[in-house]
């Protein structure tokens, strides 16, 4: 009984400090853009270099066998709306460091790993891994379109997991949008807080989860909170898990990175403009 009452107490500090992090970032996320003029030492053509044409919701439009690096750059923005709305980077020395660390990490582990992985198992195994973690993170998805007051697609996202759940081996198939045209919602947090009118505050470049900003950086965390893996008692399963899912991931997406940095002048400040884009793309459609 006194365990019970200790683990209690336990749960209600990790609630109240995610509580007091959301509360005091929230404070924060005032929408700051800066105005902005190709200075900084790069032409327009520079700082133009990491958008490329959009027509999906995906940073990689699928092409034949594999996708093109297209997710991060969101839809074509018009050169004057690209240039009046850059994200603040006060932390940019530091991103940077982030950013090469990463840059690092995905040449020398990752994209090993991914590379062999991708030799063992073939393209329909991974794909079914990739539809099984997307089943298991429906709650996130699920409660991010009910808080965006979204009641369609809540509604889709229980429909795909009723039918996918036990009609398509635990989420491995997809027979809900095959079957059914029911297509799954990309929603998160952070997402959530930008339909509710927060801005994106500042950039943020973090070592493994790569680019983000405060508010995403928040709502990654409430995210946490929703994630079903979040919850297993074992925390070595729990990082193998993620650790797996992001192995499977990358197996479905190698080459793209490496497309990336050819076309661009400096891959930092096009993946952040990028990523900026894309996130403000997303939550203006949500709107």
């Amino acid at each position: 009984m006194s365990q019970f009452f200790r683990g209690n107490r336990v749960r209600r500090k990790i609630f109240f400090f995610f509580y007091l992090w959301i509360g005091l970032g929230l404070i924060f996320l005032m929408p700051i853009e800066s105005k902005a003029e190709p200075s900084d030492g790069m032409d327009i053509e520079e700082f133009n270099s990491g958008f490329v044409d959009r027509s999906k919701s995906d940073w990689m439009a699928r092409s034949d066998e594999r996708m093109e690096f297209k997710e991060e750059a969101g839809p074509s923005f018009p050169e004057e709306e690209v240039l009046e709305e850059r994200i603040w980077d006060p932390l940019e020395p530091l991103n940077r460091i982030f950013f090469h660390v990463n840059d690092r990490l995905y040449f020398w582990v990752l994209k090993p790993v991914a590379t062999g992985y991708q030799k063992v198992f073939s393209k329909e195994v991974r794909n079914g891994v990739s539809n099984f973690f997307s089943n298991i993170a429906t709650p996130i998805r699920l409660v991010n379109c009910v808080l965006q007051a979204n009641l369609k697609g809540a509604a889709t996202e229980t429909l795909r997991f009723l039918i996918n759940t036990p009609f398509g081996l635990f989420g491995f198939l997809d027979p809900a949008q095959k079957e059914f045209g029911l297509e799954k919602r990309e929603e998160d947090l952070g997402q959530t807080f930008g339909v509710w009118g927060f801005g994106p505050a500042f950039y943020l470049e973090w070592p493994i989860i790569g680019s983000s900003n405060l508010r995403d950086t928040l709502g990654y965390i409430g995210d946490l909170f929703l994630d079903p893996i979040t919850y297993l008692p074992s925390t070595p399963i729990r990082i193998g898990l993620k650790t797996y899912e992001k192995v499977n991931e990358t197996s479905l997406r190698l080459g793209e990175y490496e497309d990336f940095k050819k076309v661009v002048l400096d891959p930092y400040i096009a993946k952040r403009e990028a990523y900026h884009q894309n996130r403000k793309y997303k939550i203006k459609e949500r709107k």
